[in-house]
């Protein structure tokens, strides 16, 4: 039956809210290529109407999601030898 349920489209969009939720909460980029991941799990199933097992379906979600941080690493890390410094407190 579990297999099943995560046949469903809206499983994987339910899951990607929860990572986007968590995301907020716990900021640092960890659930947000997980979520995007399983966003494009549950838009893969939603456009394609194919019926995947579940093997299948983590496998494409454990990609995607490699593929979102490893862009996002990309985009939002630090230029490669720069460090950064803070020169003021904030309690002053």
């Amino acid at each position: 039956m579990t297999a099943e349920f995560w046949t469903l489209w809206w499983a994987w969009m339910a899951g990607a809210l929860v990572l986007g939720i968590l995301e907020v909460l716990i900021p640092g980029f960890v659930f947000l290529g997980f979520a995007i991941g399983a966003l494009a799990v549950g838009l893969i199933l939603l456009l394609s109407g194919m019926s995947l097992s579940l093997s299948v379906l983590l496998l494409i979600f454990a990609a995607l999601s490699l593929a979102a941080w490893l862009v996002m690493r990309r985009f939002f890390a630090l230029p490669k030898g720069q460090v950064k410094h803070f020169t003021n407190d904030i309690n002053d």
